[in-house]
């Protein structure tokens, strides 16, 4: 069963429920990426229900329990992100490809701009200036995004290092986590066990957290203390890194004025740098 499909089946039921079963419906149907990965119980706690309610719900929708039910919503969210399957539905769509990415996009953006939640951006900057070590966590694509992060950090003279697979694991690499620093995660889908992993290790030596992911239901949010939403749609595969980017701008941009004095004397340093002209051709411009 696709996502359309079992969609389509959670509608055709709403119709005469009880008010409890159609909120649980209702909550599967606005978020199944969600309710795909939470336990049953994270789910009953959401909405208030008891357990029993949800197992209710998934025979009324034909599944012989909550766990049957769960399995088709991870289907079907796996389906729909499958990278064939999304390029087989872009080369049967008849509208431009590049048209179609620069509306993606546009409207990644715009979501990620309206996710972003008031004072996001004042406890972001607090706890960057409150840290004693800054620890930038990413696997795969989602690396490139705390990467870029890592550097503005460190191009503004803040103690930041970037946590990536390489010679040593995340695991290995979070032993040196000490109580008062800050991760920052990056996340987006396909989410891995060893990054979970990692953040609750960080956690359990006292870090602080702050995640940029793109649903609530990615692991890494149990062990937050600061989340950030992003929209990572692609119409091809994977996921995309352009709203991630963005919002790395945004944080970092106003980071840099609230640091004040000690971001200026760091960037008149790196201005510094940028004249070595054996590194660098000034005739083109110098900035980074």
């Amino acid at each position: 069963m696709d996502s359309a499909q079992l969609q389509e089946l959670m509608r055709s039921k709403l119709d005469g429920m009880p008010t409890k079963a159609r909120r649980v419906i209702e909550y599967l149907l606005a978020n199944m990426r969600e309710a795909a990965f939470r336990s049953i119980g994270e789910v009953a706690d959401e909405l208030d229900v008891s357990k029993a309610q949800l197992v209710r719900v998934a025979r009324i929708l034909g599944f012989d329990g909550y766990s049957d039910l769960k399995e088709a919503l991870q289907q079907a969210i796996l389906e729909k992100i499958n990278p064939a399957t999304m390029l087989a539905r872009v080369m049967d769509d008849h509208e431009s490809l590049p048209n179609i990415i620069h509306k993606t996009e546009h409207a990644n953006l715009d979501d990620t701009w309206t996710q972003l939640q008031p004072g996001a951006i004042d406890a972001f900057c607090s706890l960057v200036r409150e840290a004693h070590t800054i620890h930038c966590l990413g696997w795969g694509i989602s690396s490139l995004v705390t990467e870029h992060l890592f550097m503005r950090l460190r191009v503004m003279g803040l103690s930041a290092f970037s946590m990536r697979r390489g010679s040593l694991t995340l695991l290995e690499q979070a032993r040196s986590v000490k109580d008062g620093d800050l991760l920052i995660v990056c996340e987006l889908p396909s989410y891995v066990v060893e990054v979970t992993e990692t953040v609750e290790l960080a956690k359990k030596k006292g870090a602080k957290v702050v995640a940029i992911v793109d649903s609530p239901g990615a692991p890494v949010c149990r062990f937050s203390d600061l989340n950030f939403f992003i929209s990572a749609a692609s119409p091809t595969f994977g996921s995309s890194i352009v709203a991630p980017l963005f919002l790395a701008h945004v944080l970092t941009s106003v980071l840099a004025i609230r640091l004040g004095d000690q971001a200026k004397a760091a960037l008149e340093e790196q201005a510094q740098f940028l004249h070595d002209e054996r590194i660098f051709h000034p005739v083109f411009g110098l900035k980074y």
